[in-house]
């Protein structure tokens, strides 16, 4: 329950659940960081140079070979400021998010009658530094033509007729039982989609908003995003999480501004109140 809770935090905080902005954020950093080294090989380069011949030599500034160490010396003061800017920026936005995740675990399991007290320590948003680089195989998706499994896509095709017969509970069933024996399959955030519609159907409201937000957060840019994104939102308004909703459907024109789902996002946006 734990990934579910922290995916819907993820989804939930205005300021912190657009990874856009993460993004940016880490790139910015990683080009002052390249930047920063190659400064720092040529400054010692320039070293070399004056303390052998001193003869001047084309690079990042004009002058004499001192000239040009003390300027990308200053020019190296201010990338360094820069990234202590950054940091502490990201340093924030992570300790916000952390908070809000806590804040939101919390509601959910006092939500659905659980017991609070059994909450542990909340895991840090975007998990601790590894002491070395990581490499993140790309996980296969519909759009990117993941490779299906032996049986794969006829069992989605049979819960995907169930559903299309509005047989709703067969269908989420028959997707439940999917997903247990494909979690990984390149129809997996397709699966918790329909599954999602089929609860749906069937009235299971709270199942079909966690359905919703496992379709997303598996496959956040996938086809059924913008849609599994409003259906959450219109979800959670219908448990009664207003406040919730209303940020989950604004999510949804900021994060797929051409998309149909857009209109139906900001008519129920409208129909809750939200300001």
């Amino acid at each position: 329950m734990r990934v579910g809770l922290l995916a819907a935090a993820f989804l939930m905080g205005t300021s912190l659940v657009a990874p856009a902005l993460a993004q940016d954020r880490a790139q910015s950093l990683a080009d002052v960081r390249q930047e920063l080294t190659l400064l720092y090989v040529e400054i010692q380069s320039l070293k070399t140079e004056l303390s052998t011949t001193g003869a001047p030599m084309g690079g990042t500034a004009s002058g004499t070979a001192s000239q040009r160490i003390d300027v990308i010396e200053g020019e190296m003061a201010r990338l360094t400021d820069k990234i202590e800017q950054l940091e502490f920026r990201i340093d924030q936005i992570v300790k916000d998010g952390t908070n809000r995740i806590a804040n939101l675990e919390f509601r959910l399991v006092e939500l659905e009658g659980g017991d609070i007290s059994q909450l542990g320590e909340t895991t840090t948003l975007g998990g601790d530094l590894p002491d070395t680089p990581i490499t993140v195989a790309p996980q296969p998706t519909p759009d990117a033509g993941g490779q299906l499994a032996v049986g794969e896509q006829s069992d989605f095709d049979a819960a995907s007729a169930a559903l299309e017969a509005g047989d709703f509970a067969e269908a989420a069933q028959m997707f439940a039982t999917f997903l247990e024996t494909y979690p990984a399959g390149p129809l997996a955030a397709q699966a918790q989609f329909q599954r999602g519609e089929a609860l749906t159907g069937a009235g299971d409201v709270r199942n079909a908003a966690r359905a919703y937000l496992n379709a997303f957060s598996g496959a956040p840019d996938g086809v059924n995003a913008p849609d599994a994104l409003l259906r959450l939102g219109q979800s959670l308004g219908a448990l009664g999480q207003t406040s919730e909703a209303c940020v989950t459907l604004s999510e949804v024109g900021k994060r797929f501004p051409g998309s149909p789902a857009v209109a139906d996002a900001d008519a129920e946006w409208a129909t809750l109140g939200c300001n």
